[in-house]
Order: structure tokens, then C-alpha cells, then sequence
């Protein structure tokens, strides 16, 4: 058995088969919709909360894991007589590894290593994989750790929402900017720039907001995963423009959940790569 387990947040968007095979610890982040708060959930559990958005006049709040969440996750796995790598969603975008650190630090610091990962979906299951093969193989806290702080500097994340709609609702854009953009037909991309969610680009169409997507994974690329809301036909068209592109790379396609997907909303697209 390894001795070293993997502790990550829902934002991974990690199957819940794929988790319970590898001892990976979730601790979810909660959404809160018309009133009744939740876990996120797992892919494949997210279609019911995009059809009430789409729907609905309240707009949902999120909410990062609790510092006794972490604990007691740590406090079980300390028992089974293994340490810990959390690696966790961006600082800058959640507090949740500020209730990770928290958290490790009333419980067993010298036996713990909190991460953040400066990014989230496909590029945070990465780095989550990668640290849990590297446990698997008998890997120490310390080694794992390295190579997390160094993968995760050689990544990166673009996205594009359908509408302008979802980001105004969420405050990322007032109901003037929405409103002239949607005239324009003005798709913001937006990616991680240090850990955090800003505009990269302004386009004109989803047509070009997909080839932005697509041009800026880099030439050098060994990973590549597309994301998407709601909207899987459109996911495998840009998968198939990037496998053309990158025969030898194995694409996965991924649902982006309701914590970070809900500023997006439905026809949201994505695509994460690391070189």
C-alpha cells in the first residue's frame, strides 16, 4: 500500500470510479442554488443544475470546503498510518487551500504537504493523477510535492462562454458591458494568468473564440484535455481540430461542474494543456 495519499477539492472533476480506485480524498466545495446548498458533485451528476440555471432567476453561490472538512479527511488517512499531498484549485480563484493549510496545520504539519496548484478542471486532475501514480509507484511526500510545484508551472487554461449572460449574472461583467458585447457578438476568453481568472482575449463570434482556444495551445504540448458545458458535439469538433493537430496526444473531453461552469453557463468550451 502506498504511503502517501492524495487529498484534492471537486474542482479536479475526477470520475467518482476513478477516485475511489486510487484512495484519492475529495472534499467538495458546495453550491448553494434557490436556497438549497449542496456538494458539487462528480461529472456525469451536473446536467440538472445547468437546466435549472438555464432557467432559473437566482443566480447560485459557491462556497469553499470548511477547515474541519479537511480535517477529518486528514485525521482518517494520518490513521491508516500514511502522510499527505493536497493539491488544490488556485488560491487566488477560492480560500479552499487556505482551509487545507488550516487544517493540516492543527493536525499534522510535518505529515501533510498543502498545494496550490494555481489552476483547476482538467489541469488540477492532471497534477492529481500525476501525484497519485507517483504515490503508487512508493514515492515520498517530499519527491511528490517537487514535481507538483514544478508540473504546475507549465500549464495553462482558456475558456469561452456561449453568452454573456451567466457572466453578468455572476458579477464578472456589468449589464452594460453584457449588453454592448452581446450586440457586438463580443466572446471574452478567458484563462488562469498566475493562478488567476482574468480576460485574455475579446473576439468577435464563438467561431473565433474557438480557434483563439485552439491557436493558443502551445506547439510543445504534452497533455491536452477540452472542456465543456452542456455542449459535447461542439467538444469533439474542437478535439477533433487539436487531434489533427496532435496525433500523437491522447485528447480527453471533460464537463466543467457547477462551481466553476456556473459563470459560464451552458455552451461554455475549454481547453487545458501542459507542455
Amino acid at each position: 500500500m502506498s504511503k502517501v495519499r492524495i487529498v484534492t477539492d471537486s474542482t479536479a472533476y475526477l470520475t467518482r470510479e476513478y477516485a475511489r480506485q486510487h484512495k484519492i480524498r475529495i472534499v467538495p466545495l458546495s453550491v448553494t442554488f434557490s436556497g438549497v446548498t449542496g456538494d458539487e458533485g462528480f461529472p456525469g451528476e451536473f446536467e440538472d443544475f445547468y437546466r435549472q440555471l438555464e432557467t432559473s432567476r437566482d443566480f447560485p453561490t459557491t462556497s469553499q470546503p470548511s477547515i474541519d472538512a479537511f480535517a477529518t479527511a486528514y485525521k482518517e488517512i494520518l490513521a491508516e498510518g500514511c502522510e499527505i499531498v493536497t493539491i488544490v484549485i488556485s488560491e487566488k480563484v477560492s480560500g479552499t487551500f487556505n482551509s487545507a493549510s488550516a487544517a493540516a496545520a492543527m493536525t499534522a504539519p510535518d505529515k501533510i504537504s498543502v498545494i496550490d496548484s494555481e489552476t483547476t478542471v482538467s489541469n488540477l486532475k492532471l497534477l492529481v493523477k500525476i501525484a497519485c501514480s507517483m504515490a503508487e509507484e512508493g514515492r515520498s511526500r517530499e519527491e511528490i510535492t517537487e514535481a507538483i510545484e514544478r508540473e504546475k508551472k507549465r500549464m495553462q487554461v482558456h475558456l469561452s462562454a456561449d453568452t454573456l449572460e451567466y457572466l453578468k449574472k455572476g458579477g464578472r461583467l456589468s449589464a452594460a458591458q453584457a449588453a454592448i458585447g452581446s450586440l457586438l457578438s463580443v466572446k471574452p476568453v478567458l484563462g488562469l494568468v498566475d493562478g488567476s481568472l482574468k480576460a485574455v482575449a475579446k473576439v468577435r463570434g464563438r467561431a473565433k473564440a474557438l480557434e483563439y482556444i485552439i491557436d493558443s495551445v502551445p506547439d510543445d504540448a504534452a497533455n491536452i484535455a477540452v472542456l465543456h458545458i452542456l455542449c459535447p458535439e461542439e467538444a469533439r469538433l474542437v478535439q477533433q481540430k487539436l487531434q489533427e493537430r496532435f496525433p500523437h496526444i491522447n485528447i480527453e473531453i471533460d464537463e466543467i461542474g457547477p462551481v466553476i461552469g456556473s459563470h459560464l453557463g451552458p455552451g461554455g468550451v475549454g481547453v487545458c494543456s501542459k507542455w
